[in-house]
């Protein structure tokens, strides 16, 4: 087997060199190669630890946790519920922003973007993080859940204060990683059209996360995308 040495910002290559070292992430790598000879894999190799890269494991001061990428072509850019500027924003990120509005009165932002969110500490995470062209889901059980719920319970276990937003049932069951005494969890319906309406809208997470850490002492955070 090759060396697995993928591109992952410093401290969580630390953190996670244990992952990278046993048997079903060498798996996993096999089935990646051999899905990309066949299929258009997203995101690009270059963009699969994108939410790693842009917040590193000290900085992390809030996480969302999506279930895998987006599946259409230049949609995903390894930021859950994120898509590149000049992609129109999926229906779940729309009302995303549709809460955001009402909650902190701000302007809908022009654009799906996400980054500026990740580089002030909201690490926007996905459990499966590739995902086959078209087919959602595809990449699931191949071992990328047990390589997030490890940064997941890295987390938890070596950091305090960090604030889990958990929207929809597939989420809202990782909260068995965390540990509720050190950090702080926030459930809502996910923001997909099928379920908004029953609790996603009104949840003011946002600002719920901006109370929080200024009760904690740390910057708030700038959600306005403008």
């Amino acid at each position: 087997m090759e060396k697995i040495d993928p591109h992952i910002e410093e401290s969580w290559k630390m953190i996670l060199k244990p992952e990278f070292e046993q048997p079903y992430f060498g798996a996993l790598k096999e089935f990646l190669v051999e899905e990309r000879k066949r299929f258009r894999v997203f995101p690009p190799g270059s963009l699969i630890f994108n939410a790693f890269n842009h917040t590193p494991f000290d900085q992390v001061k809030v996480v969302v946790l999506g279930q895998d990428p987006y599946h259409g072509a230049r949609q995903a850019h390894g930021l859950c519920f994120s898509v590149p500027e000049g992609v129109a924003p999926p229906p779940s990120l729309v009302n995303i922003f549709k809460e955001l509005v009402a909650d902190l009165a701000i302007r809908p932002p022009l654009h799906g973007n996400l980054t500026r969110w990740a580089e002030q500490g909201v690490l926007l995470l996905n459990a499966t993080l590739t995902v086959r062209e078209n087919q959602a889901g595809s990449h699931q059980g191949k071992g990328w859940e047990r390589f997030t719920d490890a940064a997941i319970n890295a987390l938890s276990d070596q950091r305090e204060g960090v604030i889990f937003l958990l929207w929809g049932n597939y989420a809202i069951a990782k909260k068995e990683l965390i540990d509720k005494s050190k950090h702080f969890i926030l459930t809502a319906p996910h923001p997909s059209p099928l379920s908004a309406s029953r609790g996603f809208f009104g949840c003011r997470h946002f600002s719920q996360v901006n109370r929080l850490l200024k009760q904690m002492g740390r910057d708030e955070i700038s959600w306005d995308l403008n």
